[in-house]
């Protein structure tokens, strides 16, 4: 069950910017509303996901094709 979570996470990542910015902003107050949503992570899973290079986010976010992005909110 919980590599579908892992899977979740690393999906709202490549796909959601604002999702990916408040992550790289601060990775753990971000999972943290998520595990407040009912995402289930362990502690070496969060630890793995934030040990990563911010970069490769943003990198695999172009990767997807547009039409897969979620739209940033208006301000």
């Amino acid at each position: 069950m919980t590599h579908r979570w892992i899977e979740i996470v690393v999906g709202r990542l490549v796909t959601d910017e604002d999702f990916r910015r408040k992550f790289l902003g601060d990775p753990h107050r971000a999972l943290s509303d998520l595990l407040g949503r009912g995402t289930h992570l362990t502690p070496s899973e969060i630890a793995a996901l934030v040990s990563f290079d911010g970069e490769l986010w943003g990198h695999g976010a172009g990767q997807i094709d547009p039409t897969l992005q979620t739209q940033p909110l208006k301000a």
